[in-house]
């Protein structure tokens, strides 16, 4: 079966088309034929196309609305000399990242009216997620009308955790009438790496006994402690805001912290919310950027950078040892995401200090690994840590594929 994997933002289109089904999903050997990315969506729009073994595809057109984006992919995928398809009847099913679910979808869904009001019912607790995930389905409907498209969200992993895990410790009525509690998120790339995980332990994903952390680590981070294949607790809380420092989001912080700030830098809500989820975490600290790369280079001359990249560290090491706690110990940590696949120095100083609990990383072995699956835990620890790329496109091209097949 062919899958296309769409992810639509705001003002972007990045897809994946993926060759899967229930066989080559259990062997391993499904595969991306394509992928690419249509940006700046309402304008003069970027579109980058690749095919394994050919080369890159960058070009430029004026593309004002989704639909547009979506019939610039088919003619790529299509027509000219990087064409794969013979024509869009090929493409099976469609595949859609959709960012929260709330607590109705516990699971994939295929998308009828049904499945579009509930997306639409959580508008208000994803407002910069849920209404361009949706414009991506109709985008898609309006050029493949008779193709069918299946939901994959992101919180929907995470609907497993117990209630003394997802209530906050406030007026009980607030969860009653507008459902605040943590729901988590990154769901799709912990479910992949949890389960990648689990076979490199030579251990089945449902194990009750199989006690599992994994930590993705991007621009956006979050942890995820994970037993028998369910997740039990996660970082992220009622919005990704929560949690582990991250590229521009400030994680945990005191509620009153921030009273005490709206009141003596004389700002709003709005002004507050963008201070928490743009202008705070590593750039916050370190007044120099965003990016892990740029923050490991300058540490040695910058105190503020070496202050924001200790900080990351120490938070993430906190989550881990109390998620050790939650699940009573650990068989196996992953790291994933583009600072957990490609720094070596971050995962050994996050997991420096918890020798002690078993988790005890091989310095020649961790530096050797940059963005490929291997084992970083030294000889003899009781917790084995892995590096796991994680692939969320490939997640949704199989969820895509049981749901339209009956899998």
């Amino acid at each position: 079966m062919k899958v296309l994997v769409v992810n639509c933002g705001s003002s972007s289109v990045k897809f994946q088309l993926v060759e899967t089904d229930a066989a080559s999903a259990r062997a391993g050997t499904d595969r991306a034929l394509a992928k690419g990315l249509v940006e700046n969506v309402g304008g003069t729009a970027v579109l980058k196309f690749e095919v394994p073994g050919r080369k890159p595809v960058r070009e430029t057109a004026d593309i004002l609305e989704h639909k547009v984006a979506v019939e610039g992919i088919l003619d790529f995928l299509t027509h000219g000399e990087h064409g794969i398809l013979r024509d869009r009847r090929d493409i099976d099913a469609v595949g859609h990242r959709v960012v929260h679910g709330g607590e109705r979808f516990k699971a994939s869904a295929l998308i009828t009216d049904d499945v579009l009001e509930g997306i639409e019912a959580c508008f208000d607790m994803a407002p910069l997620h849920n209404p361009p995930n949706v414009r991506g389905y109709k985008a898609v409907k309006a050029v493949l009308p008779d193709v069918p498209q299946v939901a994959v969200f992101d919180t929907s992993f995470h609907q497993t955790m117990p209630p003394e895990a997802y209530v906050y410790g406030l007026p009980y009525v607030l969860y009653e009438r507008h459902a605040i509690r943590r729901y988590g998120f990154h769901g799709t790339s912990h479910r992949f790496v949890s389960a990648r995980l689990a076979a490199l332990l030579g251990r089945r994903a449902d194990d009750p006994n199989l006690r599992l952390i994994t930590c993705h680590l991007g621009n956006g981070c979050s942890a995820a402690a994970i037993r028998g294949g369910r997740s039990v607790d996660t970082s992220m809380g009622f919005t990704p805001l929560e949690g582990l420092v991250m590229g521009t989001r400030s994680g945990d912080v005191d509620p009153a912290a921030l009273l005490h700030a709206m009141a003596r830098e004389e700002i709003g809500a709005p002004e507050v919310n963008a201070l928490l989820n743009k202008h705070s975490g590593l750039l916050g600290i370190s007044g120099v950027s965003n990016d892990m790369r740029a923050l490991l280079e300058d540490e040695a001359q910058n105190p503020r950078a070496r202050l924001a990249v200790d900080v990351f560290c120490y938070r993430l090491r906190k989550y881990v040892a109390a998620y050790m706690g939650v699940l009573g110990g650990l068989d196996g940590l992953a790291f994933a995401g583009g600072i957990g696949e490609n720094a070596p120095a971050i995962r050994a100083r996050a997991l420096a200090g918890l020798e002690g609990l078993g988790v005890r990383v091989d310095e020649s072995a961790n530096a050797a690994v940059l963005g490929s699956e291997a084992e970083i835990s030294a000889a003899g620890a009781t917790a084995r840590v892995f590096v796991v790329p994680t692939n969320e496109e490939l997640l949704i091209a199989r969820d895509t594929c049981a749901i339209v097949s009956g899998g």
